[in-house]
């Protein structure tokens, strides 16, 4: 009885087992069949790091047999070729892109007009914006006269483009370029300018669901229905490089930079200022050749750190105050080129506090640690016996005329000039010559 007990449980778990395994397996295939969407984001300034991004995102996408990608885009503009590179990659990509201007409060400005046109469909959240592609110079006042008419009309013909080639209302995208136009989610769906306004991800793969694009000039029906989303997010270094490309960040590095290579220079031999200077300079070259720079500007801030450095040396405050004002105005013009920026650039510029700040970090810096590390450097330098000579001590053997004394508490050799001096009696020393003391008797004690 008990054997045939044990054959049927196991039987019955055997049975369970399968039965698990069969639906466990049905799951996997099911989760294995639905479509997969990646989703990315393109969030902040439009750099060679987020063309980077985004030209990886698309080739995984490719590689993995992902029915569409969603861009989460949320940017006040960016570099020109940077965008005219996103545009191609969208137009060559076999796979659909959807651009989804989110979350609330989120814009498409400048470079996000043309990223926003050029998806094979684009969607807003409630809350968002899209437009002001007008070019402006560094003081964001109109390009006069004509260079701007060239800037604008080149735009232009860039906007209607992409608009003519996926089907988006190309008079409204010139009217963003030419006048600066922005509009909400629910006017920019009126004027055609995208397809959906959508609450989140899920609600806009609901309703792309069905929708049929022209990808590679053959039409695709997209089946979003239950997606499995993979959320694709920058790496370390893509992460590392776009947060490097901010204008406060970029000045705090030369800043830096210059400052640990001219305390090497103070003090050769430290190693280490000098490795912190060529790393914050390297870094901030990268930053400074990705943003639009005005580089009379940087000649200024560096002019005004040297200025900082030469008051070391001189009496008063006159070149550490030149240095500051040298600074701080290099500082502010440091993002404003002479000649127009890209039409798809934003407004870059650095915070007054970062300004000052480092102004008043840089001079405290000069005036109190260099000045000492100066001072100190040109003291008199005191070697070998010196220090001795004038020195009391004692006898410690009989000095007739040679024998040992102590003074601040080391034995030396030493030679009598009033021989002999007995063991005990006090010693002043006159002069050092190698290592032995020339002393005479004295009644000091």
């Amino acid at each position: 009885m008990k054997i045939t007990r044990i054959i049927g449980a196991l039987c019955i778990a055997w049975g369970l087992f399968s039965a698990f395994s069969f639906a466990h397996t049905n799951v996997l295939r099911a989760q294995t069949n639905a479509p997969r969407i990646d989703v990315g984001r393109i969030q902040g300034v439009i750099d060679p790091f987020m063309e980077g991004y985004i030209e990886r995102v698309i080739n995984n996408a490719r590689d993995n047999g992902t029915t569409a990608i969603v861009f989460l885009l949320d940017t006040p503009g960016g570099g020109l070729d940077e965008t005219r590179k996103i545009v191609e990659r969208f137009f060559d990509s076999p796979v659909p892109i959807i651009v989804y201007v989110s979350p609330s409060g989120a814009r498409a400005g400048s470079a996000g007009v043309f990223i926003t046109y050029a998806a094979h469909l684009a969607a807003m959240a409630p809350g968002t914006n899209i437009g002001a592609a007008h070019p402006v110079d560094s003081s964001g006042g109109d390009i006069e006269g004509t260079m701007g008419t060239k800037v604008t009309n080149d735009a232009v013909a860039f906007i209607r483009s992409i608009a003519t080639q996926r089907g988006r209302n190309a008079a409204w995208g010139e009217d963003a370029v030419r006048n600066s136009v922005s509009v909400t989610e629910q006017e920019a769906l009126q004027k055609g300018a995208i397809n959906f306004v959508a609450r989140d991800v899920n609600d806009l793969l609901a309703q792309v669901n069905g929708r049929t694009v022209e990808v590679q000039g053959k039409s695709v029906t997209l089946n979003t229905l239950n997606a499995d989303v993979h959320q694709v997010e920058m790496n370390f270094f893509e992460q590392f490089f776009h947060l490097l490309l901010d204008p406060n960040i970029a000045l705090i590095l030369l800043n830096i930079g210059t400052i640990a290579l001219i305390a090497e220079v103070y003090n050769p031999g430290a190693v280490i200022p000098a490795i912190v200077g060529v790393i914050c300079l390297t870094l901030a070259a990268v930053a400074l050749f990705g943003l639009p720079t005005n580089w009379a500007a940087v000649i200024l801030i560096m002019a005004g750190i040297g200025m900082m450095v030469l008051d070391i040396k001189v009496a008063g405050f006159a070149l550490t105050v030149g240095g500051i004002i040298a600074f701080v105005l290099g500082a502010f013009f440091l993002f404003r080129p002479f000649t127009p920026p890209e039409p798809t650039a934003p407004d870059v510029s650095v915070s007054p506090i970062v300004i000052g700040g480092l102004a008043l970090a840089s001079a405290a810096f000069f005036a109190m640690i260099l000045g000492a590390a100066i001072r100190s450097r040109n003291l008199p330098v005191i070697t070998g016996l010196a220090p001795f000579v004038g020195a009391y001590g004692v006898a410690k053997t009989v000095l007739n005329p040679q024998g040992t004394v102590l003074v601040k508490s080391e034995e030396w050799s030493a030679v009598a000039q009033d021989a002999p001096i007995q063991p005990g009696e006090a010693v002043r020393v006159v002069s050092a010559e190698g290592l032995t003391l020339k002393v005479e008797k004295t009644p000091k004690t």
